[in-house]
């Protein structure tokens, strides 16, 4: 096992009271395996990352329970929420890489792309700055940037947006990491680019053989990258397992109602007819009794759905899923 998170939880401080943004998360991620999270925004997706790396902004936040367990690549173990400031310094961008939701927002706009490059290698493989900005313009060439020495020299208000996410992800494969999380990377980039983004993502993992923990709200591109899936709902892990069991037979109502929004391409007269999940997600301040789904579930019975918290239920064939009426509704809620 590569990472194993084990009864995560992260809480915010606010002027409003106190937020769960993560209650007792549990997943695991083998080697050289890509498995997505997926959920509506406000599901815990980008905190979790944010746990694994160590950069969930305290104050207002905290992490108050679990176990994020890593092995590096000398074979040895880290639990990184207990891990000093150095082994964390050491771990990320060389042995866990992460590319943000907002590349422009990430990168700094005081120096040029290459220097953002080059100052993981210089740091992690203690390169001189001459060898480092020479592997930086060549990780720029291997990500299809052309004229990849003037763009090192660029800073990134000169860049698009679609570069700029290759920039990223050059930043986050310049030591080659074990573990890549990209969050949201296809996220406000049109069709062309975000398929060029996976394009790059994939051949990175088949020639490094690195594992992926990819962030999104887009079960499209779910289908074509991911070995795994993991759906997050309030905070909390509603249900998992392979993609194409997933997809095939999802076993939780919410799952359901996420792959049945997907958009579907109509090939005749027939009206088109765009489905959604009723309601909205649940604030992290107040989240509902019992299940956390059930003021939106159609399957939802009084008195037992809206006061037993439902258990993340073992369903064979690796998937689990939670969900106190899982029989009843068995081949997917629709």
């Amino acid at each position: 096992m590569l990472l194993s998170i084990n009864d995560l939880s992260v809480r915010f401080a606010t002027a409003a009271g106190t937020a769960d943004a993560v209650a007792s998360l549990s997943f695991a991620i083998e080697e050289g395996e890509t498995l997505a999270i997926v959920g509506e925004s406000g599901s815990g997706k980008s905190v979790s990352a944010l746990a694994i790396m160590g950069l969930v902004p305290n104050p207002p936040g905290r992490v108050t329970s679990g176990q994020i367990v890593f092995r590096r690549r000398n074979g040895s173990t880290e639990d990184l929420l207990r891990a000093s400031s150095a082994r964390l310094r050491d771990i990320r961008g060389n042995e866990i890489a992460m590319v943000f939701q907002e590349p422009l927002a990430a990168l700094s706009p005081v120096f040029t792309i290459g220097e953002q490059i080059a100052e993981s290698l210089r740091l992690h493989q203690r390169k001189s700055h001459a060898d480092a900005m020479r592997m930086a313009v060549r990780m720029l060439g291997s990500l299809g940037i052309s004229e990849p020495e003037m763009r090192a020299r660029s800073y990134p208000h000169q860049i698009s947006g679609g570069m700029a996410q290759r920039v990223m992800i050059a930043m986050a494969m310049a030591c080659r990491p074990r573990l890549l999380i990209a969050d949201e990377p296809t996220t406000a980039l049109d069709v062309t680019i975000q398929a060029e983004i996976l394009s790059l993502i994939r051949q990175m993992k088949e020639e490094t053989g690195m594992a992926v923990l990819f962030i999104t709200h887009n079960l499209g591109v779910v289908a074509q990258i991911a070995d795994r899936v993991a759906v997050m709902y309030a905070g909390r892990l509603v249900e998992e397992g392979p993609t194409k069991q997933i997809f095939s037979s999802p076993r939780m109502p919410y799952t359901s109602g996420l792959l049945a929004s997907v958009p579907r391409l109509v090939t005749d007269d027939s009206p088109l007819v765009l489905s959604a999940i009723p309601g909205e997600p649940p604030s992290p301040l107040a989240h509902p009794r019992g299940c956390a789904f059930h003021p939106r579930c159609r399957y939802a019975v009084k008195g037992l759905c809206d006061t037993t918290p439902p258990p993340l239920r073992d369903l064979g064939n690796g998937q689990a899923a939670r969900c106190l009426r899982i029989d009843e509704i068995v081949g997917g809620a629709t």
